[in-house]
């Protein structure tokens, strides 16, 4: 189990998400205002609170996700057995010298 990289792909694939989501929204405001159904200025504005919109729902959305993952990730640590644990707990004492060492590196 490799709790750093499940975290990642999590917050990369609602990135994707918010920025196709995105793009597709501003292309039908871009389309609008061609058609002359929407001034630019009206546009743009639209554009920014339909992008605004987008980003937090996606965000709220990845909030959940996180903490059902997370649930899920301390349902599994409480089933651990000591040994196992201690070896968790070594794993992510490990991780956190090496994150320590790139902040210093930086």
């Amino acid at each position: 189990m490799n709790l750093g990289e499940d975290l990642k792909k999590i917050l990369l694939a609602g990135v994707g998400a918010v920025a196709i989501t995105a793009e597709k929204a501003g292309e039908i405001v871009e389309t609008l205002v061609k058609k002359g159904e929407l001034t630019v200025e009206q546009g743009k504005v639209l554009n920014e609170e339909l992008r605004r919109n987008i980003e937090d729902a996606a965000k709220s959305r990845e909030e959940k996700r996180n903490a059902s993952k997370m649930n899920d990730i301390m349902q599994e640590i409480s089933k651990m057995s000591k040994e196992d644990l201690a070896v968790f707990k070594a794993k992510l004492a490990e991780m956190e010298k090496a994150d320590e060492d790139e902040v210093d590196k930086a």
